[in-house]
């Protein structure tokens, strides 16, 4: 399976219902000059999709940073999946760099320069996901949309946000929080 097939998008804990209909929003391959053209074209799909102020900006500056860091360090170039569900939006970056097992997420301290990209684009989404793969790093942000609310009497379920209290698939690394995850 590539890493662009549908991805396990419910949360680090990779579970899915498997009824579960996708839409490919977005698909796209880019390098440093395509950046920031990108970065509007997602804007744009990520509105489209129904995901609004605060929540879409994180969305949107988390996958910039990932897209960034894939350019950076994942060998100038890389691709972007924007996948629609029933109730979240899925943004996949992948990169064909070393990567590498040592990266951790943390924030740097202050008077370092850089360094906090994996750790950003975590504390706004609450849901990074990383997958090394022998030929490069996969990164997975997952965003909550609204659901409608039930008729009057019925209630609505839906996992938590930030997908507490899961633990992340063989080969993932998922963000518990500052520590403990690759950072680039």
């Amino acid at each position: 399976m590539s890493n662009l097939d549908r991805p396990d998008a419910s949360g680090p804990d990779g579970a899915s219902s498997g009824d579960d209909e996708v839409d490919s929003l977005l698909s796209l391959s880019f390098t440093g000059q395509t950046v920031t053209a990108l970065r509007h074209l997602l804007a744009a799909q990520v509105a489209a999709a129904g995901l609004h102020g605060d929540a879409a900006e994180d969305l949107v500056l988390a996958v910039h940073e990932l897209v960034t860091n894939a350019v950076l360090h994942g060998g100038g170039q890389g691709r972007l999946e924007l996948l629609r569900y029933a109730d979240r939006l899925v943004c996949v970056v992948v990169d064909h760099g070393p990567g590498g097992a040592d990266l951790t997420v943390h924030r740097p301290d202050t008077d370092t320069p850089g360094g906090r990209g994996l750790w950003l684009a975590h504390q706004l989404t609450g849901a990074l996901t990383l997958t090394h793969r022998p030929d490069g790093m996969t990164a997975t942000v997952t965003a909550r949309l609204k659901v409608a609310s039930p008729p009057t009497g019925e209630t609505a379920s839906a996992p938590p946000a930030d997908g507490t209290g899961s633990a992340a698939a063989d080969g993932e690394t998922a963000a518990p929080g500052e520590g403990g995850l690759p950072h680039r």
